[in-house]
């Protein structure tokens, strides 16, 4: 009989996770919300009158920033306190909110996205690192899994909530839901959580942060003023070839200087890799869809905002009840093949919107969110579980950002590449009746759904037809972006046959701090 050793988590760490899950909502929440309202923003009456490319810009400028500064903020938590930073990037992103709520222009609300986004990336990274630093090893899946699953609470509790919040007071309301989430989340980590840090911090890599920046924002430009105007102009490809350089030479900085905010040799280790590129290719295709699934509803279908939010329950349930069970099925099956199952059954449910219709029963679209929702639940918690254990707990905070900003990065890129298809593929549809129409109101059609709606309304009953023609052309346009993230995550089950490591025991004690070539040996 072998001797049990001893659990070294925290004494309080099921409490503490409770303190993080509220943490974390604040950061999801937000973006659900914003997906709900996306329709409100568009309508120069009741929102701020903003493009299909400000629209995208404003889902993007949060993005970017988070993506950008998680290295950042990673770094400074393992070195000045992950406990210090939660606090400060809890306070940052209640402020943005607040300034987010009273916007008078389009531009205002991007750039106090942008702001949240800092305080986003000051929270995500740390909330992950703190779990593995006060959770045992062989207690550590449990509560990812969990952590991961409430991502499905505050996908169901945001757009409901919106929703409710835009019939009955301004679009700015939806921003302000934040705040109460970010007071009580300030009072629980100043009472419940303890401070930890990295005892050995690396200099904190500048150039590399900034480097990373600009790469990102100039490549999402560059397909988002593409997608939106036409990918024929010189600006365009200035956008996207000289972001592509930038990112290049980041990559081979970080590989050259002693203290990296990103060490690329991580990416020798298949523990490591592999999730990172499945969570890469599982939110790029998400996000995209979850971007143009909120026009379907609101108007295709004709919903409220609050009937929207009610129709990404069956989502919501999905990851509430499987995200949780997702460890015990990777403990008896193994990482790869739940993984390479919930691929497939997200690939399924985000290819099934290329057969919806006009009219087709809504009971199909629920459907689809569900089997999406499972998918997705059976893909981050294993993914996640596998990147943080292949870290040392000192090095907690350089895993979770990784993983998160891959995350971010590609939903970004995600909702620009399969915005910019579907509104290519829209312009083209409904150019037939747009040319029928005088300059602005031809102009308005051409470049949103939003827009013909909007010219629609001020036709009186010949708006009829434009109706008619934008929502077949967006249908069609539909069909052709679902089709294409469905490929996005299909190709991801092969990936995870490939190369994501099957079965594996988490160890009973923390891992010694180790490098990247060490850890490639012991994968």
């Amino acid at each position: 009989m072998q001797p049990q050793v001893a659990n070294t988590g925290h004494p309080r760490r099921w409490a503490i996770l409770g303190v993080l899950v509220i943490s974390l909502l604040v950061v999801v929440l937000d973006n659900t919300v914003l997906n709900v309202a996306l329709r409100t923003l568009a309508d120069p009456v009741h929102g701020l009158g903003a493009s299909q490319g400000e629209l995208e810009w404003s889902i993007n400028s949060y993005t970017l920033v988070f993506a950008g500064l998680l290295f950042t903020a990673g770094i400074l938590g393992d070195r000045y306190g992950r406990k210090r930073m939660l606090t400060i990037g809890l306070a940052v992103f209640g402020l943005a909110s607040l300034v987010s709520a009273y916007a008078q222009t389009a531009d205002q609300l991007i750039w106090a996205r942008a702001l949240m986004g800092l305080g986003g990336a000051a929270i995500m990274p740390v909330t992950l690192s703190i779990i593995s630093n006060v959770f045992d090893p062989r207690e550590r899946a449990r509560a990812i899994a969990i952590w991961s699953g409430s991502v499905g609470l505050a996908i169901a509790i945001g757009p409901i909530l919106g929703g409710a919040l835009l019939e009955s007071f301004w679009w700015g309301s939806v921003f302000l839901i934040n705040v109460p989430v970010v007071v009580a989340g300030l009072i629980a980590v100043t009472i419940m959580v303890p401070e930890s840090r990295d005892p050995r911090p690396g200099k904190i890599d500048i150039i590399g942060v900034l480097l990373s920046v600009v790469g990102l924002v100039a490549l999402s430009y560059g397909i988002i003023d593409g997608g939106e105007h036409g990918f024929g102009r010189p600006v365009v490809w200035a956008g996207i070839v000289g972001g592509l350089a930038v990112l290049a030479a980041f990559i081979a900085y970080e590989r050259r200087i002693e203290f990296p905010s990103l060490d690329v040799r991580l990416f020798k280790v298949p523990r490591f890799a592999a999730p990172v590129a499945l969570i890469g290719l599982v939110f790029f295709a998400a996000m995209g869809v979850f971007f143009f699934s909120a026009f379907y509803l609101q108007l295709v279908r004709g919903f409220s905002p609050l009937e929207t939010g009610l129709m990404m329950l069956p989502f919501a349930v999905a990851q509430m009840a499987f995200a949780p069970r997702s460890a015990a099925m990777v403990k008896r099956y193994g990482a790869k093949a739940v993984s390479a199952v919930g691929l497939a059954l997200t690939a399924i449910g985000m290819g099934g919107f290329a057969f919806l219709d006009v009219d087709t029963p809504i009971v199909v679209a629920l459907a689809l969110f569900f089997v999406q929702g499972v998918g997705m639940a059976n893909i981050m918690p294993p993914a996640m579980e596998s990147i943080m254990s292949s870290l040392p707990r000192e090095k907690a905070g350089v895993g979770s950002a990784v993983s998160n900003t891959v995350r971010q990065v590609a939903g970004a890129l995600g909702v620009a590449v399969l915005g910019s298809v579907l509104a290519g593929v829209y312009r083209g549809q409904v150019d037939g009746t747009a040319q029928a129409l005088p300059g602005p109101a031809r102009e308005a059609v051409e470049e949103s759904i939003s827009g013909a709606y909007g010219v629609a309304d001020r036709l009186g009953p010949a708006g009829g037809a434009v109706i008619d023609a934008a929502n077949e052309a967006f249908v069609t346009a539909m069909h052709w972006t679902a089709a294409l993230g469905a490929v996005v995550a299909a190709l991801g089950v092969l990936m995870v046959v490939r190369w994501m490591p099957g079965k594996w025991e988490p160890e009973p004690q923390a891992d010694a701090p180790a490098t990247a070539p060490e850890l490639a040996a012991r994968s």
